[in-house]
């Protein structure tokens, strides 16, 4: 049978793309490509042996994604993998970004959440080392 094999792209609808796109560019340091996006590639993964991509549902009601904005409820989320979140949130704040309070830790990574200019709610997550 033929199957999915993997996560291809992320695709976000934006007021304005060209702004939003220097905001992840700023402050995630997300290099966009002469094709007007990013690609990620399995090679950089921080630290190794930790590549993988989750694809998960959320029931509806699900507060996971965020209050949502003045369009209504967040229909998406777009998990970024880090390098070091307490750098990178050090960082984000010291830049006056939207940054929730709530930290989780689990055995495969560190969490963390930031809203974007445009109100989306965005998760951060640094991956755990293979022991």
């Amino acid at each position: 049978m033929a199957r999915v094999t993997g996560i291809g792209g992320i695709f976000l609808r934006a007021r304005d793309p060209k702004t939003l796109s220097a905001w992840y560019t700023k402050h995630l340091g997300i290099q966009l490509s002469d094709y007007g996006g990013a690609t990620f590639l399995w090679t950089d993964e921080v630290p190794p042996t930790t590549g993988s991509t989750t694809w998960s549902l959320f029931p509806e009601d699900t507060k996971y994604f965020g209050p949502g904005n003045d369009r209504g409820p967040q229909q998406a989320m777009v998990n970024y993998r880090v390098d070091d979140i307490d750098a990178l949130l050090a960082q984000l704040a010291a830049e006056g970004v939207t940054i929730d309070p709530k930290r989780e830790d689990a055995d495969y990574g560190r969490f963390a959440w930031i809203t974007d200019p445009e109100g989306n709610r965005v998760e951060l997550w640094q991956p755990l080392a293979d022991k």
